[in-house]
């Protein structure tokens, strides 16, 4: 492929027909024939491995400034110039997709999965981007990241596109949007789930993070918001689509869900719309849960999904691995694993289940290292409000100590009148909650969700809370 082929901007002339093997901006996975883009990260600059990137065999070098390499091409912003890149590579598989984009705090995973089967129920071949896994159709790949780089993310689409998908659903994670990964798609349909604090350890104020999602929406045909988030109206401002609303709360959204009824293996409900209704029984239990399907209805109705269709879809939905997840137990009491690791995600789960009569709520619980400090009280507080009962323990504490991590949870809950043990070892802290379980317990392990690992600081270990509690179990 020639550099002006993959290349939309001016350059010399006699570097037009550079013939070009491969893009990146990773200089160690430079070979010969390359385009190396430099791109200033959070850790480092790659204007610094311009010179070895051109030594290992690069034909070109982008840059936003001077880095004395030979064949050298100046752009105002290599970021964007990188995600254009690697659409032209692999011969612009978004344009030949029907894209849909879930963006906002908590619910995307699972809004998702359940759009995924309402368009597969319809005859539709999807593929699927997101934290757990990436799908094509069946196919199941690996995840690094929420949203991959630009550069997998093509490839991705390419790989759909070849495999017959003609719809794509995707989770567009802040980081994504800030880093320009997403740069240049245009989505038939964005979707808003809800905002609240996390990842300032990389946005800084609260203010950047919802201006960051609030810039996918520029690039969406339709956009479906949730009226029931106080954030709804900003996000929305400006917006000049086809704009779709839901609620479980307010008569005046689009589509609104009535008479919820709750319990601890599911929520039931009426979809409610101008001039019709569909009732909804699902499997998978809560507040967010109607709230995800309604985002999830929301957006197929949006792409021409006939409505009986779209309500039958949501009746036979299956649960999402780690959210709200009923571990089997033959038991008298409830294991549940969820992903909640924000403090609305933890407030969310929790208030669901106090809504389930006669029951005792244990949380085990902890908060990730070297990631946002300020929520760990926050998070304690809502588990000391919410529970009759706490596990203090680790999560991913990575390269901080688990203790330093459990007295930031801890300074939370002080005063509260629910009762906590601190355990730091996670495993110890699950075969203690059901060593010590009641009958009607629902013991929530909050966090970890689909994740199978935890990161410490001398590395990633095995750690599946499925297996624990089986091992628990028996003894």
């Amino acid at each position: 492929m020639k550099l002006c082929d993959i290349l939309k901007k001016e350059f010399s002339p006699e570097l037009a027909n550079t013939e070009i093997k491969g893009v990146t901006c990773d200089s160690r996975t430079v070979r010969e024939n390359y385009a190396f883009v430099c791109i200033d990260g959070l850790n480092t600059d790659g204007h610094k491995f311009a010179l070895s990137a051109e030594e290992n065999g690069a034909s070109v070098i982008i840059a936003e400034h001077d880095t004395g390499a030979v064949n050298q091409i100046i752009v105002d912003d290599t970021r964007a110039v990188y995600a254009e890149m690697c659409a032209a590579y692999f011969e612009e598989p978004a344009k030949q997709l029907h894209i849909i984009g879930v963006t906002g705090t908590n619910g995307k995973t699972s809004t998702t999965y359940m759009l995924k089967e309402i368009l597969e129920s319809s005859g539709h071949k999807v593929g699927l981007i997101g934290t757990i896994q990436n799908m094509v159709g069946d196919q199941v790949l690996p995840a690094k990241n929420t949203t991959p780089d630009a550069f997998e993310l093509h490839s991705l689409l390419q790989l759909m596109l070849r495999s017959g998908c003609d719809y794509v659903v995707m989770e567009v994670s802040s980081h994504a949007i800030e880093q320009k990964r997403v740069w240049g798609l245009e989505f038939d349909v964005g979707v808003f789930t809800n905002l609240t604090q996390d990842h300032l350890d990389y946005h800084k104020t609260f203010e950047n993070y919802k201006a960051c999602k609030k810039k996918m929406f520029a690039s969406c045909a339709s956009a479906v918001y949730n009226m029931d988030d106080e954030n709804w109206e900003e996000m929305a401002e400006g917006f000049e689509g086809n704009k779709i609303t839901f609620s479980i709360k307010s008569n005046f959204s689009t589509y609104t869900a009535k008479n919820l009824r709750y319990s601890g293996d599911g929520v039931a409900f009426e979809f409610v719309g101008d001039g019709v209704i569909g009732r909804v029984r699902m499997a998978v239990p809560g507040d967010f849960s109607a709230q995800n399907a309604m985002a999830a209805g929301c957006a197929a109705l949006a792409v021409g999904i006939p409505f009986n269709d779209v309500m039958e879809s949501l009746c036979n939905v299956h649960g999402v691995k780690g959210r709200a997840e009923v571990v089997p137990t033959g038991r008298d009491f409830s294991v549940i694993i969820d992903y909640a690791h924000t403090p609305d995600g933890l407030r969310n789960i929790l208030t669901t289940f106090r809504k389930v009569e006669g029951a005792r709520i244990v949380t085990v619980f902890g908060c990730g290292g070297d990631r946002d400090r300020s929520k760990r009280p926050i998070m304690g507080e809502i588990a000391a409000r919410y529970s009759d009962a706490c596990i203090v323990t680790s999560d991913n504490p990575r390269n901080e100590q688990p203790m330093a991590i459990i007295e930031d949870i801890v300074a939370g809950m002080k005063g509260a009148r629910t009762p906590y043990v601190i355990i730091e070892d996670r495993i110890a802290a699950i075969e203690y909650a059901i060593k010590n379980a009641r009958p009607r317990d629902i013991i929530l392990l909050a966090g970890k969700g689909h994740e199978t690992y935890q990161i410490t600081a001398t590395g990633t270990i095995h750690l599946d809370e499925r297996e624990v509690v089986k091992s628990v179990l028996e003894g």
